[in-house]
């Protein structure tokens, strides 16, 4: 699954798990990378996605379940600061005052797309583009920015969440990026597999919406 979905899912299998007799094993990483190990026979029951392109490319070169894709949330990106700034991130980003600005590989992870769409919106590309810090995946852009190795990143909304404080980040309008809609699949290596099923049925539950929303995930609804 997508390294920008690690933190709800934990939750979402806690949940599963203990109304369920099943467990499951969670591997994350780039949405693109996970692509290419499932073409090349990984042994993923399920996938994840944090765009649409993949999972509807694995129905069509056979890899998934006709039927089971659907779009089990959809993502929110923001901008995070380093401890060590004291000032607004949104500010310090169209200022320029800072040395890296993270950011996942665009080519492989959609929130890294999406970020890429959000500087050139803001006429920023320009500007920051010999800043950048590209990381595999957000997990690895927030890695940059809470090491110090980045003083701002570009991430996904559920990486800040944390009930007992509050993150400094800048939320970036929707209308700066394409909608980051992110499906779900029923690999061909879990069509016999009864957990994997219940799992997919699961993330559609309310109990799997309200733990998405806790994190700042947006219902989507079925595609």
């Amino acid at each position: 699954m997508a390294s920008s979905f690690l933190l709800p899912m934990r939750d979402i299998v806690t949940a599963f798990e203990h109304q369920s007799q099943h467990r499951v094993s969670i591997a994350s990483g780039s949405s693109g990378k996970l692509y290419a190990q499932i073409i090349q026979g990984a042994p993923f029951d399920v996938f994840l996605s944090a765009d649409q392109e993949k999972p509807k490319a694995l129905l069509e070169s056979g890899h998934g379940i006709s039927g089971s894709r659907f779009t089990y949330a959809q993502g929110s990106l923001v901008v995070i600061a380093t401890n060590g700034l004291t000032d607004d991130p949104k500010a310090l980003l169209s200022r320029g005052e800072f040395n890296r600005l993270a950011i996942a590989n665009p080519r492989l992870a959609p929130y890294g797309a999406a970020a890429v769409e959000t500087l050139k919106a803001l006429t920023l590309w320009d500007a920051v583009s010999q800043k950048l810090v590209i990381g595999e995946s957000v997990g690895q852009a927030y890695h940059f920015v809470i090491s110090g190795n980045a003083q701002l990143a570009f991430i996904a909304r559920a990486q800040v969440y944390n009930p007992q404080r509050k993150a400094r980040y800048w939320p970036v309008p929707t209308k700066l990026h394409s909608p980051i809609y992110q499906d779900a699949v029923l690999l061909k290596k879990g069509s016999n597999q009864l957990a994997a099923k219940q799992l997919l049925a699961f993330l559609q539950s309310e109990q799997a919406l309200i733990i998405m929303d806790d994190y700042g995930y947006q219902p989507a609804g079925q595609q």
